[in-house]
């Protein structure tokens, strides 16, 4: 079931008592990202749900039906493993996998949160197959494409904050996000195409360059740039595709 919050009242009252780094590392991860939209809340509802199949049916995911299958997603390398940091941890977790795009998003959002809240972001579900769903999860719940995450529900002082930047980068299209009940958490659907131009654009040093982020690999920013290994390496003078996190490319047109 979803909850109904009041969730910017909240969020204002409480974001003033942050110190103010607390606030820049809010601003440094919502950059380029428009405030939320009047009323829009974190209730979820039908319409949300409709977005995010929309969404799977767009990016043509599967719905994994299977532990098995999840493998053969993993062995393909449509589903990458999501390992645990100083910046987050991994809560009671079958299926540590998701699409490339969602572990982006936790390798963004982690330090961020760490920063403002001074603990680690817990992520209570990533992946899950379609016979391993709890018997609360929507039929139409986009778990199981690999698409989706849960995250613990913090105390007051982190949840503002939380609450905040999810409210806003759903304001910008990248995703959907709901606060569930039971347990308290939050469903977070990540449209990986749009996340993914997203992070391009307040990535982007300038015109023509990209700079190198932790877990990427040459086949995932030619993909995303939509050129070759081939071409990348050439551009660079790469004798091979190891790059390295900071490092900046030149990505050919």
């Amino acid at each position: 079931m979803r909850i109904r919050s009041a969730l910017l009242r909240y969020g204002a009252r409480s974001l003033r008592s942050l110190h103010l780094s607390f606030a820049v590392a809010a601003i440094c991860l919502a950059a380029a990202v428009p405030a939320h939209l009047p009323g829009q809340s974190l209730r979820g509802s039908t319409s949300s749900l409709d977005r995010q199949n929309r969404a799977a049916r767009e990016h043509d995911f599967t719905f994994i039906a299977s532990p098995a299958q999840v493998r053969r997603f993993v062995d393909g390398g449509y589903l990458v493993r999501v390992p645990e940091s100083r910046d987050y941890r991994l809560h009671s977790i079958s299926f540590p996998y998701a699409r490339p795009e969602v572990k982006l998003f936790i390798s963004r959002l982690a330090p961020q949160y760490r920063r403002a809240c001074g603990e680690q972001l817990v992520v209570t579900s990533l992946t899950r197959p379609r016979n391993r769903q709890p018997r609360n999860a929507s039929p139409r719940s986009v778990h199981p494409t690999g698409m989706a995450l849960d995250l613990r529900r913090p105390d007051s002082r982190c949840r503002a904050w939380l609450e905040r930047v999810l409210l806003q980068l759903e304001g910008s299209g990248v995703l959907e996000a709901s606060l569930e009940r039971w347990p308290p958490h939050y469903h977070v659907a990540l449209f990986p195409r749009q996340y993914a131009a997203y992070v391009e654009r307040i990535s982007l040093g300038s015109a023509g360059q990209y700079r190198v982020r932790p877990g990427d690999s040459l086949w995932e920013i030619a993909r995303r740039h939509d050129t070759t290994v081939t071409r990348l390496r050439s551009a660079n003078n790469l004798d091979d595709s190891r790059i390295y996190p900071g490092q900046v490319l030149t990505v050919p047109n």
